[in-house]
C-alpha cells in the first residue's frame, strides 16, 4: 500500500502540492538534504523512496538502530562509485536522532562534498538531536500525523486492494482510523490481524485486534514534553477537564508521578503565587504522599492537587517580580550595599557607619533607600500587597 508518486501521498498538504517545498524540490530536479520530522506511520519512509525515484538515484536505506562503522563506510564506498558513474546516492537514516555525535560527524564531509544527498527521519525534534553541521546543510520538513479522514482513505485503498469490501463494515474503518493516533501503518496492521480473525470485521473484531491502544508516549521524547506543557497550560487556563485528561495520558502512559507532583510544586509558586498561599503547601504534601504511597493510588493524590491547582485562583506577580530581580541583580552585582545596611562586627566598622541607626526590632524600618544608590528608584514589586 506504499505510495509510488507525490501524487498519492495523504495527509501532508503542508508540504505537497503546488509551491510547496517537497513538490517544488521535485520540479527542480535537485537533490536537497532532508530532515523529516514526524510521528511513526505518517510516510517518512515512503517519502524518501518516492524522491529517490524522481531523482533516478541510488536509494540506500540504513537504520541508526542497527547501523555501525561499517556500515557508514560501505555507504561511502558505494558513493563513490556511483559518483564516478555520474548516479546521484541518496541515504535514508531512518531514526537519525539514534546516531551519537561521532556518528553523525562521520557523514558531515561527504554530506558536505555533495557525495551523498542525505534523507535522515526522526520521531524527535532534531534541534536537539542533529548535530548543528548536519542542520545548517539540510531542510527540516515536518511531517503531520495523519487526519483520521486521510487514514480511513488509506483503509479503504487497502481494502479494495485485498477485494475485501464486503468484509469490513463501515463502523470498524471508522474505529480503525481513531484509533490509529494518526499512524497509518498502524491501522493497516490493525486492519491485517482483524481480516486475519473473522471473515466479518465490526467494531468488537477491531477492538480484539488493536487490544489495550496505550497513548504514543516516549519519556525522554517530544510527547512526554507536549502532553506535561499541555497538562501544565491546562492548569494555568483552568481548565479542569483538560487537566484530568493530560494527567490521565501521563499516567496510563507510565509516566514518573514524582515529576508529575514536581512540576505541580513549580506550578504553585510560579503560576499561584500570593493568590493562593495553600498551594504550595498542597502540592508539596501532593510529592510527598506520591512518594510514600506509591501507585496506582497516587492517582488519587496527583488528581486532588491537580483539580485544586486548576481551580485556584492564580498570580504571577510573585514570578515576574522574582525574574525582574535576578536581571536586576545580574546586571549591578557590582553595586556596593549602603553602608548603613552592613554587618558592624567590629568598633572601626561601626565609626564608619556600618550599621548605623538599626535596632534588632521586629519590623523595624529606617526612612532610607535600602537599595544600592545606582538603582534606589527601581521598582521590583509591581502589585500593592
Amino acid at each position: 500500500m506504499r505510495p509510488q508518486k507525490l501524487s498519492e501521498v495523504l495527509g501532508q498538504d503542508d508540504v505537497i502540492g503546488e509551491g510547496k517545498i517537497l513538490t517544488e524540490i521535485v520540479r527542480k530536479g535537485e537533490p536537497v538534504n532532508l530532515i523529516f520530522w514526524g510521528p511513526p506511520g505518517t510516510g517518512k519512509t515512503t517519502l524518501a523512496r518516492i524522491l529517490a525515484r524522481e531523482f533516478k538515484a541510488d536509494f540506500v536505506e540504513i537504520s541508526a538502530v542497527t547501523a555501525g562503522k561499517k556500515d557508514v563506510e560501505a555507504v561511502v564506498a558505494r558513493a563513490k562509485t556511483n559518483w564516478n558513474l555520474q548516479m546521484r546516492t541518496i541515504l535514508f537514516v531512518d531514526e537519525i536522532h539514534r546516531f551519537n555525535k561521532a556518528q553523525q560527524d562521520a557523514f558531515l564531509p561527504h554530506v558536505e562534498s555533495g557525495l551523498i544527498t542525505l534523507i535522515g527521519a526522526t520521531t524527535e525534534n532534531p534541534l536537539f538531536e542533529v548535530i548543528s553541521p548536519l542542520l545548517s546543510r539540510s531542510r527540516v520538513v515536518v511531517i503531520q500525523p495523519l487526519a483520521k479522514e486521510a487514514i480511513i482513505e488509506v483503509l479503504n485503498r487497502a481494502i479494495k486492494a485485498e477485494k475485501a469490501t464486503k468484509r469490513v463494515t463501515k463502523k470498524a474503518i471508522d474505529l480503525l482510523a481513531e484509533l490509529s493516533g494518526g499512524d497509518a501503518r498502524g491501522a493497516l496492521g490493525d486492519l491485517e490481524l482483524a481480516l486475519s480473525l473473522a471473515e466479518k470485521v465490526d467494531d468488537k473484531v477491531v477492538l480484539e485486534a488493536a487490544g489495550k491502544k496505550m497513548p504514543g508516549y516516549d519519556k525522554k521524547g517530544d510527547k512526554h514534553y507536549d502532553t506535561i506543557s499541555a497538562f501544565i497550560k491546562s492548569m494555568r487556563g483552568s481548565d479542569v477537564d483538560a487537566t484530568l485528561y493530560y494527567l490521565a495520558r501521563m499516567v496510563e502512559a507510565g509516566e514518573d508521578p514524582k515529576f508529575i507532583a514536581r512540576r505541580m510544586v513549580i506550578f504553585a509558586s510560579e503560576d499561584i503565587g500570593l493568590a493562593g498561599n495553600g498551594a504550595l503547601s498542597l502540592a508539596t504534601a501532593c510529592f510527598q504522599a506520591v512518594e510514600r504511597v506509591g501507585m496506582p493510588e497516587s492517582g488519587l493524590m496527583l488528581a486532588h492537587t491537580a483539580v485544586a491547582l486548576a481551580k485556584s485562583k492564580k498570580s504571577r506577580a510573585t514570578t515576574d517580580a522574582w525574574y525582574k530581580a535576578l536581571d536586576l541583580a545580574r546586571k549591578t552585582r557590582g553595586e556596593p550595599v549602603p553602608v548603613w545596611l552592613r554587618n558592624a562586627p567590629t568598633k572601626l566598622m561601626k565609626d564608619l557607619g556600618y550599621g548605623k541607626g538599626q535596632k534588632w526590632e521586629a519590623g523595624f524600618h529606617l526612612d532610607k533607600n535600602y537599595l544600592p544608590d545606582s538603582i534606589k528608584d527601581v521598582k521590583i514589586w509591581g502589585v500593592d500587597e
